[in-house]
């Protein structure tokens, strides 16, 4: 039983999972303080209004707070946009440098007869049936 669970844990998955948690809510904690500490304070020079949590309104005794939800989504919009352009952009440029894409070799040629595409090894068209050289 025990030898089973240790084939479990050092297979990999489980370590990589751990790692990857770990380092996620590590990068979380990074892009929450940059979007609070940063980001939402410049926001607020500019529209002079960082804190829509007051807005609400009432129905029947239910009461609406539609600023706290405008606060979730602005968050949200902040949040994605930091991670967008100071993470992915970046680290996609980053990749795009050290691992450059060979071109990708052709899989398919155009027939001499009828213009239409067939595998480069081919030796007979499957649409005009043309002997290919």
């Amino acid at each position: 039983m025990l030898k089973g669970f240790k084939e479990f844990i050092l297979r990999g998955n489980a370590v990589d999972l751990a790692v990857g948690v770990v380092v996620g809510a590590a990068f979380g904690s990074i892009v929450t303080a940059l979007v609070k500490d940063l980001m939402t304070p410049f926001i607020a020079a500019i529209i002079k209004a960082p804190d829509f949590s007051g807005i609400s309104f009432t129905i029947n005794g239910s009461k609406f707070l539609i600023g706290d939800f405008l606060n979730a989504l602005i968050s949200f919009l902040i949040i994605a946009i930091t991670v967008y352009f100071f993470v992915v952009l970046p680290l996609n440029k980053f990749l795009s440098r050290v691992n450059p894409k060979a071109p990708e070799e052709p899989t398919t040629k155009k027939c001499p007869e009828c213009l239409s595409d067939i595998p480069i090894g081919a030796k007979r068209c499957a649409h005009c049936t043309a002997v290919l050289s």
